[in-house]
């Protein structure tokens, strides 16, 4: 069984250029692969997208859809009715082509035949298109479908733009299918493991040597001679009793004024606290009033809250509060509450 991802705005060509690394070992660049038609009911087409979870295969197989629009004429001309099919290109190992189609041919009863994939004449007029020569290629069709001789393309199959269904072996592919970011060819998951952890160690520890050494052996010296320089010159003179009487008074002098700011302190938030009024926040409107009595009567009448809107009086409030932007079911939660 595969698994299938879906690749927005790509084509079979850019994906098979980037296989090997978006893959790795999953994708064998030395395999012979092929590109095949199919034309499938519309209704079948989310079926035919996902064909590859219900298929064993052991290389990645890449597929596209195209729908015809200008040149829908060219095969209306052959008696085929576009809006009945829709039209895929797969590109796939030959190795997984039996398995591919088996199911298909077996059960379902698919026809097998050539086609030629021609390019768009340049008379249809169509505003983009890259001529190549013609292809001939196996196609297989729903019994349901007429078969086709010739089909037109405005690019090679290979080189058409937009979604591209990738399904991937699922035993191969196991690890990396976890994550759809994994499926689609981000990488896996042993590559970030041997990052150069190494590096930040060092550093850290060049920069705390520094800051270490100088602040404890350089800072710390001078600042303690120079208090003892001090402490030694202060009691050579003989005056020593004289200069501790002001030193007293200027400490007696901090300490109140210190008390008295922090009397002030304290005062002033009291002040500020006292006048904040709170029961201003109590407002209800008069349509408010009206509707918690109203539910107040019916609580006491003993009315199960349920039974609220069976009241004839209910309509009137209820469009009275929509218009008004009030909110009646948490009003009647809260007194059902009380109650």
């Amino acid at each position: 069984m595969g698994i299938t991802a879906m690749i927005p705005d790509m084509t079979i060509g850019q994906l098979k250029h980037e296989a090997t690394k978006r893959w790795g070992e999953i994708w064998d660049p030395q395999a012979t692969r092929m590109c095949i038609m199919l034309l499938c009911p519309r209704k079948e087409r989310k079926m035919m997208e996902l064909h590859g979870d219900m298929v064993d295969h052991g290389q990645p197989v890449m597929a596209s859809f195209h729908r015809p629009r200008a040149e829908a004429s060219l095969l209306e001309e052959q008696g085929f009715n576009t809006r009945l099919a829709s039209f895929q290109f797969v590109d796939l190992a030959t190795s997984d082509l039996g398995p591919w189609l088996q199911h298909l041919v077996t059960n379902e009863g698919w026809l097998r035949s050539s086609i030629q994939i021609a390019s768009v004449p340049f008379s249809v007029g169509l505003p983009t298109q890259r001529p190549f020569e013609t292809i001939n290629t196996l196609y297989f069709r729903h019994p349901s479908l007429p078969a086709l001789e010739t089909y037109y393309l405005p690019f090679p199959p290979e080189s058409l733009p937009g979604k591209c269904f990738v399904s991937l072996p699922r035993r191969a592919a196991a690890e990396m299918a976890r994550q759809q970011a994994e499926v689609l060819g981000v990488g896996r998951l042993e590559k970030p493991k041997p990052e150069p952890v190494v590096q930040p160690e060092p550093k850290v520890e060049e920069k705390a040597e520094p800051v270490q050494e100088v602040p404890a052996e350089v800072e710390a010296p001078p600042t303690k001679t120079t208090a003892q320089d001090d402490i030694a010159s202060v009691p050579l003179p003989p005056s020593a009793t004289p200069q501790p009487a002001p030193v007293i008074a200027e400490e007696m002098t901090m300490p109140e004024v210190s008390a008295v700011t922090d009397s002030e302190e304290i005062a002033t938030p009291k002040q500020v606290e006292l006048p904040e009024p709170e029961p201003e926040e109590i407002t209800q409107s008069e349509l408010e009033i009206q509707l918690r009595a109203f539910f107040q009567e019916l609580i006491d009448a003993g009315v199960e809250p349920s039974s609220f809107m069976d009241d004839p009086r209910w309509e009137e409030l209820s469009e009275r509060s929509l218009a008004e932007g009030l909110e009646t079911w948490p009003i009647l939660l809260e007194m059902t509450a009380m109650g």
